[in-house]
């Protein structure tokens, strides 16, 4: 049995890369439907039930420091690729489906945690508000989310299940639906955006030694300037010091972005790897207690996924929007960067960095529209 840091942090290690190398070497379908991330998490929780390691007081004072100092070194890693002036650049069309889509997925949350708020009492709500977080961003949002509301890791197992089995049939369904733009876009009134022309969007070349190490140091040092003000800004209920110390390397992250610093290599990279190691750090301290509630908060995605799609489909009817850009932002806002693209070149390909810019901008947004989603079911909770 494990009791010191330094062989638990080496399983961690171990723990986090084994799928992601599994996926690159071999391809396996399986990844298709459940991705590296949310297989560490169960591998992981999995270790931590069969008791290979002992929560001695050094092992948890280690994963309370690392989850608190990697979070906020994670969000500003991921704010550096997002170039704010190449997103106001796609114009007030491109924007404005974006902007129905959150809309949308907002109402979404909100009805749907009403319909089956009789079977999720107290905090049961935390789950679908840091999924909120990642179907407006990424999963890096929604431990974001997460951290700043206090949900447990429990909860955190319950959230990435969802996320991952929802999104895999929502992207079947996009990729189906193509072939009735025609149909839909007649419905609307709309023309094709397939023409649309976008600037290419920047390219995360290969880092360097010097340029991991100097992005590890500084993504560090502002995690730890970051908590220093939020434990002296104002806390209420829902804004914590740690939720101050998120959003503010969100900002540092995005002021950042437009300087010289985003022309080093290696942040995109960077942010993925401390990703899953959050994600392993955090599975380290959860169990199964609780998953028979899992096929309940599959029902709760499943039915925000299909409110959203409605409203967007009345939204579009409104607005004439077309159905390539529809189905860009909802994917953009569930699926996230990794995804958007592939479904953008299958539609059109001038639209790939359509894709990949309005996956950024959620990932910009993601985590205050999780903690505005956490507000409001909060509220509806009490």
């Amino acid at each position: 049995m494990i009791q010191t840091v330094w062989p638990y942090l080496a399983l961690m290690l171990l723990a986090a890369g084994a799928f992601p190398a599994l996926e690159r070497q071999f391809g396996w379908r399986i990844f298709n439907v459940l991705p590296p991330i949310v297989l560490t998490y169960l591998l992981v929780t999995a270790l931590a039930v069969s008791g290979l390691w002992k929560n001695t007081t050094e092992i948890q004072a280690a994963q309370g420091m690392l989850v608190e100092r990697m979070v906020p070194a994670l969000v500003f890693l991921l704010m550096i690729n997002c170039d704010l002036r190449a997103i106001f650049a796609l114009g007030p069309r491109v924007l404005a489906v974006f902007a129905c889509t959150s809309v949308s997925l907002f109402t979404a949350f909100v009805v749907t945690y009403l319909m089956f708020r009789h079977w999720l009492p107290g905090d049961a709500w935390h789950p679908l508000a840091a999924l909120s977080g990642s179907w407006m961003g990424g999963t890096a949002n929604m431990i974001a989310v997460k951290q700043a509301i206090g949900m447990s890791d429990t909860h955190l197992a319950m959230s990435l299940l969802t996320d991952a089995l929802c999104y895999s049939m929502w992207v079947v369904v996009l990729f189906s639906v193509a072939r009735l733009a025609p149909a839909f876009n007649r419905w609307t009134g709309a023309t094709s955006s397939a023409e649309l022309v976008v600037a290419e969007t920047r390219v995360d070349s290969p880092p360097s030694t010097d340029s991991v190490l100097l992005w590890l140091g500084l993504a560090l040092l502002v995690a730890a300037g970051s908590a220093w003000l939020g434990d002296r800004l104002p806390a209420s209920g829902m804004v914590s010091p740690m939720t101050w110390t998120i959003l503010l390397a969100t900002g540092f992250g995005l002021v950042a972005a437009h300087t010289p610093l985003a022309r080093l290599p290696g942040a995109g990279k960077i942010s993925g790897t401390l990703l899953v190691a959050v994600v392993a750090v955090l599975a380290s301290q959860s169990n199964f207690e609780g998953l028979g509630r899992a096929p309940l908060y599959l029902l709760c995605g499943v039915c925000i996924i299909a409110i959203q799609a409605v409203l967007l489909a009345l939204f579009a009817k409104l607005f004439r929007f077309d159905l390539y850009l529809c189905g860009i932002s909802s994917l953009a806002h569930i699926g996230g960067v990794a995804a958007t693209p592939v479904l953008a070149a299958t539609y059109a390909r001038p639209l790939v960095p359509v894709g990949v810019l309005l996956a950024l901008l959620g990932y910009i947004l993601g985590t205050g529209f999780g903690l505005l989603v956490a507000q409001v079911l909060s509220m509806l909770s009490s």
